[in-house]
């Protein structure tokens, strides 16, 4: 029952159940939502920035990347400089796929702050950073 990765799935299972509740009817995965969230935030990037801000396997985005091209949310084109890079951005389709879906996400983010209070999430948000940020090698 103490068991930090079990408590770490469950608690990450409890808070993404209806974030994919929310990604279920605009038609996108968890990892799909989270590449086009980064390139919304961030602006053109490389694969390789895109895959650790996403918290993705290389051969992972690839997959990903290739099915939101299709969708017409995203878009690659090469490096205008280095023609063996690829730069992704997100569309004005994706970034109206996002807005769209705002409004949903923050009442579901404002229900998990209401429910487990504002202080005792940052304090979580602080200590998830810390955590990521230590080496265990």
């Amino acid at each position: 029952e103490r068991s930090l990765p079990i408590a770490m799935l469950r608690g990450r299972e409890a808070v993404m159940a209806p974030y994919r509740n929310m990604l279920a009817k605009i038609g996108v995965t968890e990892q799909q939502w989270r590449v086009m969230r980064v390139l919304d935030e961030r602006g053109t990037m490389d694969p390789k920035e895109i895959a650790k801000a996403a918290c993705l396997l290389n051969p992972s985005l690839t997959r990903i990347m290739q099915l939101l091209e299709k969708k017409g949310v995203i878009s690659r084109k090469v490096h205008p400089e280095d023609r063996r890079r690829v730069q992704v951005r997100i569309t004005a389709q994706g970034r109206a796929m996002l807005v769209a879906a705002q409004p949903e996400s923050l009442k579901i983010a404002e229900r998990l702050r209401t429910r487990v209070g504002q202080e005792k999430l940052d304090l979580l948000l602080d200590l998830l950073s810390e955590l990521a940020e230590t080496s265990f090698d």
